[in-house]
């Protein structure tokens, strides 16, 4: 499970992402790493995190949650807003790494950033606790309803983020 504020323990980098899978090898945790785009972190295995990650940005201590969940390798993977604390780069990363994570497992994946479900088998829209769209995004994108007014709506205000970005 990865949430939306992750949670980490005082020690090393290497000992947060080895939590409660403590016979992994190194080259496992820096596979696990690698897979969600962490590569940052190879280098950084023994620096100290801080109590509950006080040393790390929240983008990076989302990483090493990220690095655990891959490293445990479960059955079923819920993510719940994890990546609404990184940016859009660091997004990016790990959608691929997700991608190769959620294959032959169950899934659920909680998120308001529709970049991160877009290649979900199947997406519930809900709204007011109740769901009130359902399919694959392309489906979804075809209706043109809730779920493509919302999709578009972030896509715009991405790009114009990323303009305003690039014109300073």
């Amino acid at each position: 499970m990865v949430l939306q504020t992750p949670h980490l323990f005082s020690g090393s980098i290497r000992e947060n992402i080895r939590y409660g899978r403590d016979d992994a090898s190194e080259e496992e945790i820096i596979n696990s790493l690698m897979l969600i785009g962490g590569d940052e972190f190879i280098e950084r295995l023994d620096e100290e995190v801080g109590e509950g990650g006080e040393k790390l940005s929240l983008g990076e201590k989302q990483l090493i949650s990220f690095a655990r969940a891959v490293l445990a390798n479960p059955r079923i993977f819920i993510m719940d807003e994890a990546t609404s604390s990184v940016d859009t780069l660091t997004e990016a990363k790990i959608q691929s790494g997700i991608h190769e994570m959620i294959k032959g497992r169950t899934s659920i994946i909680i998120a308001h950033r529709l970049s991160t479900i877009k290649n979900c088998d199947r997406i519930l829209v809900i709204k007011k606790g109740k769901i009130i769209e359902d399919g694959s995004h392309h489906d979804l994108m075809v209706k043109k309803g809730y779920y493509f007014n919302l999709y578009t709506r972030q896509l715009r205000e991405q790009r114009e983020k990323e303009m305003f970005v690039s014109s300073v």
